[in-house]
């Protein structure tokens, strides 16, 4: 695969675009089969590109922070999970029936509740106007 930086001469404006190689990008070309992603144009030329040339060190730096990142984000995801479970209650597979619940008893609630539920049954709740909210679950694996 190629990316090409292309510019439009209608708009004049630049994007990007993948190729499988530079004689399929030729090839599309003769065809007139490229276009302006903004104004659909057919006039467009390849910019002046650079090749990205990766090294070692620029690959090892890029690991370091991606794995950083990681483990940054699993971090704050575990301590989101750690005041879910202390402030509420854990309904398991039942959160589509307690929520229904809860919104639907006039009786007020001291405490929200977090669950298990399959996309159909969060999309029904939405649609009932029964807010919601997805939030990624880090299952710890005792090793």
């Amino acid at each position: 695969m190629i990316k090409y930086k292309l510019d439009c001469s209608d708009c004049n404006k630049d994007f990007d675009s993948w190729f499988s190689n530079s004689k399929e990008y030729e090839r599309l070309k003769r065809r007139n089969l490229i276009s302006c992603h903004f104004c659909g144009s057919k006039k467009i030329n390849k910019s002046i590109m650079a090749p990205n040339v990766n090294n070692i060190i620029n690959n090892n730096k890029t690991e370091l922070l991606a794995s950083k990142r990681k483990r940054d984000i699993k971090r704050k995801i575990e301590n989101f999970q750690n005041f879910i479970k202390n402030n509420f209650e854990d309904v398991g597979n039942n959160f589509a029936y307690e929520a229904r619940s809860l919104h639907y008893n006039t009786k007020g609630y001291k405490k929200g509740i977090f669950g298990s539920a399959s996309k159909k049954q969060i999309k029904e709740l939405n649609d009932e106007g029964i807010t919601t909210q997805i939030f990624p679950w880090i299952e710890k694996k005792d090793n």
